[in-house]
């Protein structure tokens, strides 16, 4: 769970919820909750946070934190019976102290924390599937985040599941922001029943809400923010999907845990495997990869 020169530190937050520091010897950090297994703050070695939550997010379980990285599993949106985006993220997590092993790679010269999910005999009532869920959340040396997931189907039968990494980018402004490696992709729009559409233009920029599920995408996106002169670029592993989510002025003044304006400074793209479901058959093992890193631009 450690190396020289990296720090993991393990306390609790205001409703005696464990949660994980990670610090790289930059003094970047990474900040996980056990509630959810979610991933709450990414911070550069300036201080200078990557991630968004919102003001009036609510730190209490079971409620699911507006902000962050919620974890949507086994189920993506409204794509299923289960309550909106799985029950993953209103979970509490438990820390794996003896996870079985990832490539060496996955650990040198990274601050690391290994989490289990495992479902509860309320989990199994609503979604009949026993399964065991590791994420491992790294900090490298650069500040890079990279979460990496591995579900295991422990059942005796097979069983299908969707999953997205929730991520809310912290920005400037959505008027000032374009999101480049989804041209041409054919996408569902949630406005508009899942619609399939095709992306036209060269860049995607925002002037209304917008809720996509990009299908195919190739394995490296990128969020331009001109006015912070930033760029985040996400890449992926076994998440062929891209979800992209502006709630815009009317929808966030309808949720409870999110400001008014608050839609100006947040855009969510989520590394996701939605259109097709991921079956696993007894004993069978997903991995899935994100990896996030920020680079100054002009």
């Amino acid at each position: 769970m450690n190396n020289s020169g990296l720090a993991v530190e393990v306390s609790k937050d205001r409703n005696g919820t464990d949660q994980i520091l990670l610090r790289n010897p930059r003094g970047a950090s990474a900040k996980v909750s056990l509630h959810g297994g979610q991933v709450l703050s990414w911070r550069t070695d300036r201080g200078e946070e990557l991630l968004f939550t919102s003001s009036k997010a609510i730190f209490k379980p079971p409620y699911a934190v507006r902000g962050g990285i919620p974890i949507c599993f086994p189920q993506f949106g409204q794509r299923g019976s289960l309550e909106q985006h799985g029950f993953a993220r209103n979970r509490t997590w438990i820390i794996d102290e003896n996870p079985p092993p990832l490539h060496a790679n996955d650990a040198c010269g990274k601050a690391y924390i290994d989490l289990l999910l495992k479902p509860s005999e309320d989990d199994l009532k609503i979604w009949p599937h026993s399964f065991e869920f590791r994420l491992r959340v790294n900090l490298t040396a650069d500040g890079y985040l990279s979460l990496i997931s591995r579900i295991r189907n422990i059942n005796c039968k097979p069983f299908s599941f969707s999953i997205a990494y929730h991520t809310y980018f912290s920005i400037s402004d959505i008027s000032e922001v374009r999101v480049e490696g989804l041209e041409t992709l054919d996408y569902l729009d949630n406005l508009y029943q899942r619609e399939r559409f095709t992306e036209q233009g060269d860049a995607l920029t925002f002037e209304s809400e917008v809720d996509r599920v990009y299908l195919g995408s190739r394995d490296a996106i990128a969020i331009f923010d001109h006015e912070r002169k930033r760029t985040f670029f996400i890449k992926k592993e076994g998440l062929p999907d891209v979800g992209v989510w502006n709630p815009w002025e009317k929808k966030s003044k309808a949720m409870v845990d999110f400001g008014d304006e608050e839609y100006k400074q947040m855009l969510c793209v989520n590394g996701a495997a939605v259109e097709k479901p991921i079956t696993l058959k007894p004993g069978e093992e997903w991995t899935g990869r994100l990896e996030l890193s920020v680079v100054p631009s002009s």
